[in-house]
């Protein structure tokens, strides 16, 4: 008996030795950081996709850490590329192929993210490290007040009438670069690759009309707040602002036609926790979490399978019309002479407002 019980206290002694180990091990959390837009992006990408991705993995919880720009997202993470501090990044599509030429950016795979089989072909970007996660437009917002009905043509930018009622974000920002595509077609200049003269000079008509080149805090607010007339956003953003302020702003897709904008969903290389980013990653490209952010935000999804409502699909440019309308660019070319835009507008743009 005294046998048995000595056996039995040992046995109990290891039993209470292993315990606590094995309680902190099933109670330890991974954390992952995902850097991505602040503002309205952030509240409903936490809303929609991180809250819900959370719930379902409980072992997995995820910080978000708002960036105004791509270009500030990227600049943090090469400060930090010795330890990096993120472990996912969604970026503009031209900001995160920069960041994966300088191995800040880990490229993925089908293998790895299973779910990319389930992406439209213009997700996957040949020399980009990860997948689209959303496309977004640019488009026109404008007062209420001002304008009896919608304005249809991106010319209302060369209106007279609102001489010192403009917003437009200057490139480097990419809502800048857009522009000056979209105004390349305008004035009928020919393939963008090979020369933006044509679209600059006709940018410098606009100039002398545009109240501010750099919009505080932004064009969405300088429109809805009654600063400005007209300017420049990104449909997503507009729309859900436009929402909130039904009685003084709307949105326009100009009949000309727009630019695509592309985000991407990134793995940061020498993540901490690259299987735990690797499935949130997989949970952001999913049917589901696809059609929820859309049809909270507006943004057209990258997966086939997301279902959205037709309401939501108005808001978006998704309808057959818009996509037929869509000018054709290839942002990773644009990517190579981004530079010499921004220099151009700084000559022979900005110079003359």
């Amino acid at each position: 008996m005294q046998n048995f019980t000595r056996r039995k206290v040992l046995a109990l002694g290891a039993v209470g030795v292993a315990m606590p180990w094995v309680t902190r091990a099933s109670a330890q959390e991974r954390k992952i950081t995902v850097a991505a837009y602040s503002d309205i992006f952030e509240d409903i990408y936490k809303r929609t996709v991180i809250e819900p991705f959370m719930k379902a993995n409980p072992g997995i919880r995820v910080d978000y850490m708002g960036m105004p720009t791509s270009a500030q997202n990227l600049g943090m993470l090469r400060a930090q590329k010795a330890a990096p501090q993120i472990d996912v990044c969604i970026m503009d599509v031209v900001v995160a192929k920069a960041g994966g030429d300088e191995g800040i950016y880990k490229p993925v795979t089908a293998e790895q993210l299973p779910v990319m089989k389930q992406l439209v072909p213009a997700a996957l970007i040949e020399g980009v490290p990860g997948p689209a996660v959303t496309f977004d437009t640019i488009v026109m917002m404008y007062a209420l007040s001002k304008f009896p009905t919608p304005p249809t043509s991106w010319k209302e930018l060369w209106n007279k009438q609102h001489a010192g009622r403009i917003a437009i974000d200057a490139p480097p920002n990419l809502l800048g670069v857009g522009l000056t595509l979209i105004a390349n077609k305008l004035a009928g200049g020919g393939d963008y690759r090979q020369s933006i003269d044509k679209g600059i000079q006709l940018l410098g008509e606009m100039a002398p009309l545009v109240q501010t080149w750099d919009p505080k805090p932004n064009p969405y607010a300088a429109v809805a707040n009654g600063v400005v007339d007209l300017g420049i956003g990104y449909n997503a953003r507009a729309q859900t602002i436009s929402k909130q302020n039904a009685d003084r702003m709307a949105v326009a897709m100009p009949e000309e036609g727009s630019i695509a904008q592309i985000n991407t969903i990134n793995l940061v290389n020498g993540s901490k926790q690259p299987e735990a980013a690797l499935q949130f990653m997989s949970y952001a490209l999913s049917a589901e979490a696809q059609a929820t952010f859309t049809e909270a935000l507006y943004y057209v999804p990258t997966n086939k399978g997301a279902a959205i409502s037709e309401e939501a699909r108005k808001k978006t440019a998704a309808t057959p019309e818009r996509m037929a309308r869509m000018i054709d660019v290839d942002w990773i070319e644009v990517a190579k002479f981004r530079d010499k835009i921004t220099e151009q507008w700084r000559r022979n743009v900005i110079s003359r407002s």
